[in-house]
């Protein structure tokens, strides 16, 4: 069996900086990681939290407008954390500006960012957002001042993204492809038929959004450009992995307690273990428990006797009724959940119950930052 995922003592650890939420689509992680980045303030952390999901729920549920691209304080009326706390949501492209204006120098900066080319791969290169959530969580963790990041990360499947970015982006911008796009300033004729035999219309069809010589102009202009930075690009890039395998850095996987969630939270923790990322537990969302000692047969028998009984009693029936699909939906959690610790003994558990609505605001994070604490 499990061990239970103890919350508070992973947000108190002052050797804590990192905690990353993961997890399929609609489990639940914008709210656990707003949660778990509230809580931690309120403990006495100097917190931020990072959202990559473009959705605006973090914000609404922090008593914000509306979220950029730098760290923006909580300051809401009747919130008073021993600590701070910090939000913000990525947007790709301003990272991708920004750190081409940090690393390239103003000129060129300039032409880079005029690029079409560049322009393109900023925004609809494969690996280019979740590249820039590293970059983003790079630039934060060096900072030093905040003392918590916790990070929320689009569904599972772009979250082994975010693992995978910088080595994919990296390996693409210096791929043989590329590099062969510098041809044709370089080498005249020949590297322009060097690249089309190479197949080149395969790769201007993927960057579709600038078509025919002119892609070969731009993307070239850009390489050369790109190539005086690249060496820091990559760097950065091996820093943040680091980062996401240190000792300091926590995975938490999040999921509803359903099969296909589940089968998702399976895969990340056997990837997880792969790439020796360490794993803080699993905090299983959105479960029913039983609110009552009374077994489900139990209770569709006592209504069945009230419903044959003289005096009519519909809404303890119903009452009865409800709370035997209560049990067993709870016991169809249980065994679901039994089957993901099976096979993941060593991963700690925690239960969070579902609400009876959605979170909005400060008091419905600081209920579930209770639940996510509260040993079940």
């Amino acid at each position: 069996m499990s061990d239970i995922l103890e919350i508070d003592k992973l947000i108190d650890d002052p050797e804590s900086r990192v905690i990353v939420c993961c997890g399929s689509g609609g489990v639940g992680k914008t709210t656990t990681a707003a949660a778990l980045a509230l809580r931690a303030a309120e403990r006495g952390r100097q917190t931020v939290v990072l959202t990559i999901d473009p959705a605006r729920r973090l914000a609404q549920a922090l008593g914000l407008r509306e979220l950029g691209n730098h760290p923006k304080q909580v300051q809401v009326d009747g919130f008073e954390p021993k600590g701070e706390l910090w939000a913000m949501m990525l947007d790709m492209r301003r990272t991708f500006d920004d750190m081409v204006r940090v690393h390239a120098g103003p000129e060129r900066a300039e032409q880079l960012l005029q690029n079409p080319f560049y322009q393109t791969i900023s925004t609809s290169f494969s690996g280019t957002q979740e590249y820039m959530a590293m970059e983003k969580l790079g630039q934060l963790a060096a900072t030093d001042e905040w003392d918590l990041i916790i990070v929320d990360t689009p569904p599972s499947r772009s979250a082994l993204d975010f693992l995978d970015a910088p080595t994919r982006l990296s390996s693409a911008l210096d791929g043989r492809m590329i590099r062969l796009l510098t041809g044709p300033a370089k080498a005249g004729g020949w590297g322009l038929r060097k690249v089309v035999n190479a197949g080149f219309s395969m790769f201007a069809k993927a960057v579709s959004t600038i078509i025919g010589g002119q892609l070969l102009t731009d993307a070239s202009a850009f390489m050369q450009a790109f190539d005086s930075m690249f060496g820091g690009f990559r760097e950065r890039a091996r820093k943040t992995s680091e980062l996401l395998r240190s000792g300091g850095t926590s995975f938490l996987v999040v999921a509803a307690p359903e099969p296909d969630a589940l089968r998702e939270a399976s895969y990340f923790v056997e990837r997880l273990s792969e790439e020796s990322m360490p794993l803080a537990g699993l905090v299983a969302n959105r479960t029913h428990p039983v609110l009552a000692p009374l077994s489900g047969a139990e209770a569709v028998a006592a209504a069945e006797q009230l419903a044959k009984g003289e005096t009519s009693a519909p809404l303890a029936e119903a009452v009865l009724r409800l709370h035997a699909d209560r049990v067993a939906l709870a016991e169809r959690e249980t065994r679901l959940l039994a089957r993901f610790t099976r096979a993941h003994p060593e991963v700690p558990l925690v239960r969070v119950p579902a609400l009876p609505s959605d979170v909005h605001d400060l008091e419905g994070l600081r209920d579930i930052g209770t639940r996510l604490s509260t040993q079940s």
